[in-house]
């Protein structure tokens, strides 16, 4: 049983560290696709579908606050059916981290370092994260709420700069042109959102696992408001068809904009620095609930074992895709299928322990069977 030493604020952290990641690049770009200039609307509906599988795991969360999703599970649909769905989850974390690492190479040699094979840049994230998640979880919310501040004041101030360009005419009409493909894209701007599952393993370590809930509105609310300004950022300075020739609209939109008095005429070089940090934050967290979850299936004691175990597993399927777009259509098709794992699973989890009248002991009663 962990310590219960993560607050309320330090969840919301991890929720923003984690959902604000690699995607932030793209994310213009398939909010665009599905509806031109309804892209913000699709990105508000994206954001709504994603509340709904954090609301289904926070739920679970608090009837069963001293256990993870790996755990829980066997207690609601048996060990046969709950082992299916850890090793779905378990696979699931793994390809989500291989790609993130994939997509973060292919980013950092196309836009800086072009001589450097994308194998090198690959391995080094891929390394950080490892080294950093044997640690425990504890620790791994001090890291979260370390760099939190330092993701989120920076990107706010690039997109509030970049607005003094943008164009109301750009944004309309509200709801695109082409309503037709909206779903499509409501569902792969929920699949950014796919990290907020991390909660799964927090919440049994949080002081408070009844205020789950608040920290999931918050953590949502603010990775969510960012992701709806920066799409109506770039959709107002760009329009709906430029965006569709650039492959990151957001780096574009950062080149674009400038400090007041010239003091710094891009913002490229200052948004690349934030979104690394958001890409080892991202990563952190998928490669850590990966381990963790692995963990849990075999009931041992520590997950350090898995933090090495996993790497070369990992790289391998992060260097599968043969080219960038081969790797951004993985990577929809992969977030599309994971809303059944972080959506229709927990659903279906909820629906049966609610039917079957299950619940886990609460905080105050294992406190009382250990002063016993």
């Amino acid at each position: 049983m962990e310590t219960r030493q993560i607050t309320v604020i330090q969840a919301a952290a991890i929720l923003v560290s984690t959902i604000i990641g690699v995607g932030v690049l793209a994310l213009p770009l398939f909010a665009v696709q599905a509806a031109d200039s309804g892209a913000p609307l699709v990105t508000l509906l994206g954001l709504l579908l994603a509340f709904v599988g954090l609301f289904l795991i926070t739920v679970l969360g608090m009837r069963f606050p001293n256990q993870s999703v790996i755990q829980y599970s066997e207690n609601i649909i048996g060990k046969g059916l709950a082992w299916i769905g850890s090793a779905f989850i378990i696979a699931f974390f793994a390809i989500l981290t291989s790609l993130t690492a994939r997509e973060f190479g292919e980013v950092v040699v196309t836009s800086v370092l072009r001589s450097t094979p994308v194998e090198v840049t690959v391995i080094v994230m891929l390394l950080l994260a490892a080294i950093s998640t044997r640690n425990n979880i504890t620790t791994f919310a001090y890291i979260h709420t370390f760099y939190f501040p330092l993701l989120l004041v920076p990107a706010l101030l690039i997109v509030a700069l970049s607005l003094k360009n943008a164009e109301m005419i750009n944004l309309l009409p509200v709801w695109g042109n082409e309503p037709k493909k909206m779903l499509k894209g409501i569902v792969t701007i929920a699949a950014l959102f796919q990290g907020s599952f991390v909660l799964t393993a927090v919440i049994p370590a949080m002081k408070k696992p009844e205020k789950a809930m608040k920290a999931s509105i918050w953590g949502l609310l603010i990775a969510g408001g960012l992701y709806f300004v920066i799409v109506v950022a770039a959709v107002g300075v760009f329009g709906a068809e430029e965006i569709k020739q650039l492959l990151w609209p957001t780096l574009e939109l950062a080149k674009a904009t400038s400090l007041p008095a010239n003091i710094l005429e891009r913002l490229d070089a200052a948004f690349l620095a934030v979104w690394v940090t958001a890409v080892f934050t991202t990563l952190f967290s998928s490669y850590f609930l990966t381990i963790y979850s692995i963990n849990k299936l075999f009931r041992l004691r520590d997950h350090k074992l898995f933090s090495y175990f996993i790497l070369p597993i990992v790289f391998v399927m992060a260097m599968l895709p043969q080219n960038i777009v081969q790797m951004y259509e993985i990577i929809e098709n992969v977030g599309r299928f994971g809303l059944y794992i972080t959506i229709v699973y927990p659903g279906l989890l909820l629906f049966v322990s609610i039917l079957r009248k299950k619940r886990g002991a609460r905080v105050e009663d294992k406190k009382v069977d250990q002063n016993s």
